[in-house]
């Protein structure tokens, strides 16, 4: 599935280039693969998987996320390729004793592509904690591992089986013929392009928004949510709703990752989109969306005594390992499609809020600013105001707000080619791509503020509906 997904994606923007500019496309000036962070993907000396590929909806590593948190004194989130790995060897898995290499998505496709082991600092901290003096795992919890897993008497050191970590800018490998043909089934790329380090998707969230500088953030907001505020100074304590992970230029960034966001208010609106075309209507999507979303914007600010959760799948954030996608509403509450959309609109941020109100409440975090960018904010203005209501923070987008990863890897490879000496990646985002462009600011509204904080207060003490859903429906 990856390289079909691959090899239809260049073909398409080969097609592409040459029906603008009439150049069949056979080089360009630097390339870079983003994929979703963390998981666990384990390979032999053959390179060979040795297990199913696990991502970050795989929330199946509690106990190992609970006592390698402990054990370091670092929240180790249960996504985290290292719980994984720890939780396999909790299991008595065969396969761990056969590892040689240990890699997420993206680098997994760059090692394919360029025969590099590495991985950008931003997708190594969803690895491995990434100690940002040194911009490298943190060598005392390497060790601790090491020691923690002595009696098994693996092959192998856990350092030896990690990718090496790459800061943005430096050099990553370039395209070998393997990796042109891998991904040009039509054979005309050549061989020989630079590749800058890969990266997850928070790293090229940072840097599609320009946050890669201290006291500023982003939220990504699409299948998953979260929240990525790059800080002045270390947390006080060790919270399990709050990940440290780094920019792709290896800053301390603190992650509030909520599992679920948009598929539960994406599968809604496909059921209107199923009743348009019952009743033999045509369906303009991006027509539907926006018109259901802006009428949320008519909605009580509380939701009316509506009340969803988005839950597709776990939700660490509220102590959630499974998840049940449900609505349910007081039997006197004001039941209309305003209050409808909204809540929906409210519960894909709900589980965010409640971990970010952790940063700016108790921490007293500082964000000047917070961009928001990925598909709920594609409608102008609404998903951006309850973002700033959620976070009761000013939040802008740019035009660039839709694009997602494969945009921010793009700037880092242009980055990794054109920076001048040795420019660093704020200075290169603001003067070389976003000179100008400061996309259109919502501060937050005091109403909708309150209307939020009304909502989250429903929400939590509807968790325990939730809670039964997960245990009642199978």
């Amino acid at each position: 599935m990856v390289w079909k997904g691959l090899q239809d994606s260049y073909s398409e923007l080969a097609a592409d280039v040459e029906k603008q500019y009439g150049v069949a496309l056979e080089t360009v000036g630097s390339i870079g693969f983003s994929a979703m962070m963390h998981g666990y993907m384990a390979f032999n000396k053959e390179g060979e998987l040795l297990a199913p590929f696990r991502t970050w909806r795989n929330t199946m590593t509690g106990e190992a996320a609970e006592e390698l948190t402990k054990i370091f004194q670092y929240n180790i989130p249960q996504r985290w390729s290292i719980a994984h790995l720890r939780q396999a060897i909790l299991n008595n898995e065969e396969h761990v004793k056969d590892i040689d290499y240990l890699i997420t998505l993206a680098g997994y496709v760059h090692w394919k592509m360029t025969g590099k082991k590495v991985l950008g600092v931003g997708d190594a901290s969803g690895m491995f904690p990434i100690d940002t003096d040194t911009k490298d795992y943190y060598a005392r919890m390497l060790e601790q591992f090491d020691e923690l897993t002595a009696e098994e008497k693996y092959p192998w050191k856990l350092k030896e089986i990690l990718p090496k970590v790459l800061v943005a800018g430096e050099d990553a490998g370039t395209l070998t013929e393997e990796g042109a043909k891998l991904l040009d089934v039509s054979g005309r790329l050549k061989a020989g392009i630079p590749v800058c380090p890969p990266e997850g998707d928070a790293g090229t969230g940072m840097a599609a928004t320009n946050s890669v500088a201290v006291r500023t953030g982003n939220v990504s907001a699409g299948t998953s949510v979260f929240a990525m505020i790059v800080l002045e100074k270390e947390l006080s304590k060790v919270y399990p709703e709050i990940d440290l992970v780094t920019t792709p230029d290896g800053s301390l960034v603190s992650m509030v990752h909520c599992n679920n966001c948009t598929s539960d208010l994406n599968a809604w609106v496909n059921l209107f989109k199923e009743f348009m075309m019952t009743m033999g209507m045509e369906v303009d999507m991006d027509k539907l969306f926006g018109t259901l979303y802006n009428k949320a914007l008519e909605g009580d600010k509380d939701c009316g005594g509506l009340l969803s959760y988005c839950y597709f799948s776990g939700e660490p954030v509220t102590g959630f390992e499974e998840g049940r996608p449900l609505f349910v509403r007081d039997v006197d509450c004001k039941f209309n499609l305003a209050n409808f959309m909204r809540t929906h609109l409210y519960s894909s941020l709900a589980a965010l809020k409640i971990g970010s109100d952790i940063l700016f409440k108790e921490e007293k975090v500082q964000a000047d600013e917070i961009f928001g960018h990925g598909g709920l904010f594609k409608t102008k203005g609404v998903g951006q105001g309850i973002l700033a209501a959620a976070m009761d923070a000013p939040v802008s987008v740019m035009e660039t707000a839709g694009e997602g990863g494969a945009w921010g890897i793009a700037v880092l490879a242009a980055y990794m080619k054109n920076k001048k000496g040795g420019e660093d990646l704020a200075h290169y985002l603001n003067e070389s791509v976003f000179a100008g462009n400061k996309g259109s600011k919502m501060e937050p509204a005091a109403e909708d503020v309150a209307g939020f904080d009304a909502f989250i207060q429903r929400y939590k003490a509807g968790l325990a509906v939730e809670k039964a859903a997960v245990e009642s429906i199978r």
